[in-house]
This record gives C-alpha cells, sequence and structure tokens, in this order.
C-alpha cells in the first residue's frame, strides 16, 4: 500500500517518515518531490570494475549548471535526508525530468526500510541536459511492509553527498 501525501505529511508530524528539509509544498497526490544537492560524481576509468574501487571525479554544480553527456553515469544526491523505519521508500524520476531523457534513479529504486540518508541519484541523460542544483528531480514514495521488520545497517546508511559504488565491499561489514 502506497502512502498519499496527506498521510506522507501526517507520517511525518508523527515521526514515522523523516523528510528533512520538510516542505509542504513538494508534496504531490503520493510523492514528495527531492532536489539535487551541489555535488556530482562520474567515474574516469573506462572499465568499471566490481570488485575494486573506481577511480572518479567530484565537481560542484555551478550557478550556469552541468550540462550531463549522454553514455556516462552521474551520481547526485538529494538535498534531503529521508528514511523511515516503518516504511520502504522508492526513489522516482519526476515526469518532467524523464521527458528531458533524463533518467534520475537508473535502478535501485528500493530504499531499505531504516536506512536514513541523502539519496544518491544515478543521472543517465539521453541528449545532453543542463541540470542546477535544487532542481526538483525525483520523487520519493512511501509503501508499508508486511512480515517482520528488520532495519537497514548496511554499508550507504548515513550516506551524505552522492556515494560511489562500494560493491567491491560486500561482505565485508564495514
Amino acid at each position: 500500500m502506497i502512502l498519499t501525501g496527506p498521510e506522507i505529511a501526517r507520517e511525518y508530524a508523527d515521526r514515522r517518515v523523516r523528510l528533512e528539509p520538510f516542505d509542504q509544498h513538494r508534496l504531490s497526490t503520493n510523492s514528495y518531490d527531492l532536489t539535487l544537492g551541489k555535488t556530482l560524481v562520474f567515474y574516469t576509468g573506462d572499465v568499471l570494475d566490481t570488485r575494486r574501487p573506481n577511480a572518479h571525479t567530484e565537481v560542484t554544480i555551478g550557478e550556469e549548471g552541468f550540462v550531463l553527456e549522454p553514455d556516462r553515469i552521474y551520481l547526485g544526491s538529494s538535498v534531503e535526508v529521508l528514511g523511515s523505519t516503518s516504511y520502504v521508500p522508492l526513489i522516482h524520476s519526476r515526469s518532467g525530468a524523464a521527458r528531458l531523457g533524463l533518467y534520475v534513479h537508473c535502478t535501485a529504486d528500493l530504499i531499505d526500510i531504516g536506512s536514513f540518508g541523502q539519496v544518491t541519484f544515478q543521472l543517465r541523460a539521453v541528449q545532453p541536459v543542463r541540470v542546477y542544483a535544487g532542481d526538483r528531480l525525483a520523487q520519493v514514495t512511501f509503501w508499508r511492509s508486511r512480515g517482520d521488520i528488520v532495519l537497514y545497517g548496511g554499508k550507504y546508511q548515513g550516506s551524505r553527498g552522492p556515494q560511489p559504488s562500494k560493491i567491491h565491499r560486500d561482505g565485508d561489514p564495514r
């Protein structure tokens, strides 16, 4: 079951949903809009490796914005810190961004219950697209879980800013 916009606001007020900062104007019928932070990360290697850390560059989005080029994955993050121990957040692109050919969250849209932090956006453009810090590119929905709840305690817990892949650490509890 998905929470409606008014129910997201109630669950936020009752502290069962975390959205910081919270702005009532970013609620829609069944989601909450998320904004792009000022930092982007992109990988610099020609071949990415699942068993090793991958070299990457971090850039700050200036007032003039930043042009995302096709055939490259960019990692951005939400300004908002979000999460819940009661609901499962799912991240989606907003339709306006999708209509520009911008994939905001290519895959891995499921945020584990109990995970709290800024969400890393996996940005991919079909053609060059200029983005700006503060753009409302994504939205989060909250879904009720069924069964015993086991809270997330993994390697991305408490994330701030875009997080490069840590798949090479699978099995490593750190």
